[in-house]
């Protein structure tokens, strides 16, 4: 329309688990509408989180409901995870906001590269010190230990009774994800627990967080995980295709420990490097089902040639910021909003300058271009 900006949006739902609720809130919307873009979104929109059609089309007269197709037809797409098998859905030299996580997935990478989709991977857009920039790394650390502290309370009775000694929990990456887990640990999970245990006059919990050093170092492994009683993985890999930690070493936690999942990398066997899990052999979790048992069905549906024989309970969530859906998506609106604003500025990725204001050198940096560069920007992305 006259006087509108060049670039159209589309917000499409995610469909996929049934537990998974989240879509971009009207706020962020009408703040793209406001830009001067004409906006798309699919009808049902926010319908999981209590949201009516009605809550995205009051806000701004530039705001229509439609059907998922047409959404994908725009020139930026913005949907939270990355839409598996909708990528031809979209023309050429399009641009697709998403969690696309380009150094676990490199044959997504491709075939964006084939399709010609300008995508922006949110999980790979940093600051100039190498900071993510689209992230809820408290929720997924809270989230993550929250399940984990609930299934050590049924793994472990002893967990509850007068005169155990402290909890011993041990958090592999010191980054930002593993520097909330070391508070989230402290408290239990949630101060609700906290409160409660420390009201019956337990001991605390230990908290001991290990890098790349010590990881890599199996004697000191060996002996930290025999009195470990919650394991926590929040490493960011230099190479996914070589464990941490081997299944065959699970067999030295005590048979109530619980192994927190808070990374949550593929298994991609068949990609070249092959990308596996960094605790070998542990099932991967989503929204509707983040819990594993050692007898659960999901250690004997891994890929053929993972090693599952030794096994503790796991929690792992592909979306653990999904569990609580509303307060996550708030905080992503409030963190996209000036990087949209800076898209939209510039009129589209092919104007975005990779020595450019702020927010588009962060752009930049999570852009497929700059992933596929010769001489890529070197940047640091915690998990």
């Amino acid at each position: 329309m006259d006087g509108r900006a060049h670039l159209t949006f589309g917000f499409p739902r995610m469909h996929k688990e049934p537990g998974e609720r989240r879509d971009f809130l009207p706020e962020l919307v009408t703040l793209v509408a406001d830009l001067g873009c004409d906006v798309a979104v699919e009808g049902g929109i926010g319908a999981d989180m209590g949201y009516t059609d009605q809550d995205y089309t009051s806000r701004s007269p530039w705001v229509r409901i439609t059907d998922e197709a047409t959404c994908y037809r725009q020139d930026v797409v913005a949907v939270l995870r990355a839409p598996i098998g909708k990528f031809d859905r979209m023309h050429r030299g399009a641009i697709l906001l998403a969690m696309l996580h380009f150094p676990t997935r490199p044959a997504r990478v491709r075939h964006l590269e084939i399709l010609g989709i300008d995508a922006i991977s949110l999980d790979t857009i940093v600051d100039d010190e190498g900071r993510r920039m689209v992230v809820n790394s408290k929720a997924v650390a809270w989230n993550g230990l929250e399940a984990a502290f609930e299934t050590l309370e049924r793994t472990w009775p002893g967990l509850t009774s007068p005169g155990r000694e402290p909890v011993r929990v041990t958090i592999m990456g010191a980054g930002e994800i593993g520097k909330h887990a070391v508070e989230a640990a402290t408290k239990y999970g949630n101060a609700e627990r906290s409160e409660l245990l420390t009201r019956r006059g337990l001991p605390g919990v230990e908290v001991l967080t290990i890098g790349r050093n010590l990881t890599c170092d199996e004697d000191y492994l060996s002996d930290r995980l025999r009195v470990t009683d919650v394991l926590v993985d929040a490493t960011q890999r230099h190479d996914p295709s070589v464990p941490l930690v081997r299944n065959r070493c699970l067999a030295l936690l005590p048979t109530h420990a619980v192994i927190c999942d808070l990374v949550v990398d593929p298994y991609l066997l068949e990609a070249d490097p092959p990308t596996v899990r960094g605790i070998e052999g542990i099932p991967q979790g989503n929204l509707d089902r983040y819990i594993f048992d050692v007898d659960d069905p999901a250690w004997d549906e891994l890929p053929p040639g993972v090693p599952t024989t030794e096994r503790r309970s796991v929690v792992s969530c592909y979306s653990w910021p999904g569990v609580h859906a509303e307060g996550c998506m708030e905080l992503y609106g409030k963190q996209l909003a000036p990087l949209l604003e800076a898209l939209v500025g510039r009129g589209g990725m092919e104007h975005v300058r990779p020595d450019g204001s702020f927010h588009e050198r962060a752009l930049y940096r999570g852009s497929l271009r700059a992933w596929l560069s010769p001489e890529p920007i070197q940047i640091l992305v915690e998990a």
